[in-house]
């Protein structure tokens, strides 16, 4: 039985991973998603919350559950607070999967990974609306997106306002990624001609990193919650038994 910590994307909850924790659970094991610090409905002050603010809400619920050996999961943002986390307590992380997340580089924020001009057109749009980056309208959800038109309007309606300064905080790293076992998830449909960052495209030639991609688009656990299911439970087999005696939770 392996306990699974799944980790949302910008303006995303726990409650996005709920289809895929239902696979998981019917298979046996353990999970535990996460809501970062200014992504509940109820967190009105979102400005001074800092990607060193997500990283800590990860890591305090590893120790305070006394979680290791897990699958720790990631979605787009959430990818640079799982690094993050796997870099400061690599012994309570077995293996990490990234479903079309953002990898974290020391010294580099998750905008440092858009070009020039949409990194800055991003910027503006966090100062335009009080510190907080606004989620995308219900048409640009959908387009090409694989989503049937309830989960994009019931995505658009659950989203919130992603805390900016998350997002343009340089991640602090003290070994590159590459030396962590992890796969890494891509939803074609999300790319053209199957373009993904140079970054990730180099993490292809390391021992510890293996590659999977599904045909469908950026949020594959409410388009596809089956397949992606598949790669994480494959995850679990190629890390192997988990230490006996580790504490989890549902």
């Amino acid at each position: 039985m392996r306990s699974y910590v799944l980790i949302p994307g910008l303006w995303a909850g726990a409650w996005i991973w709920q289809r895929v924790e239902r696979q998981l659970r019917a298979a046996g094991h353990r999970t535990i998603a996460v809501t970062l610090s200014g992504l509940s409905l109820a967190d009105l002050d979102r400005k001074q919350i800092t990607l060193d603010d997500h990283v800590d809400d990860a890591l305090s619920l590893l120790i305070e559950e006394g979680l290791d050996d897990i699958i720790l999961v990631a979605h787009d943002y959430g990818g640079i607070v799982a690094g993050c986390v796997v870099d400061r307590a690599p012994e309570r992380v077995a293996h990490t999967v990234y479903v079309e997340g953002f990898v974290a580089h020391d010294g580099r924020s998750m905008l440092d990974a858009f070009p020039d001009s949409l990194r800055e057109e991003e910027k503006a749009l966090i100062d335009e609306n009080d510190g907080r980056l606004p989620p995308p309208p219900v048409g640009a959800i959908a387009a090409g997106q694989d989503l049937s038109p309830r989960d994009a309007r019931w995505l658009c309606g659950r989203f919130v306002g992603h805390p900016g300064r998350t997002i343009t905080d340089p991640a602090s790293l003290a070994r590159p990624l590459a030396t962590h076992s992890a796969t890494y998830v891509i939803c074609e449909k999300d790319h053209f001609e199957g373009s993904i960052g140079d970054d990730i495209r180099r993490l292809r030639d390391d021992a510890g990193w293996t590659f999977r991609s599904i045909d469908t688009g950026r949020w594959p656990m409410l388009s596809t919650p089956g397949k992606l299911s598949e790669v994480l439970l494959e995850a679990d087999r190629r890390v192997g038994v988990p230490n006996a005696g580790r504490a989890s939770v549902e």
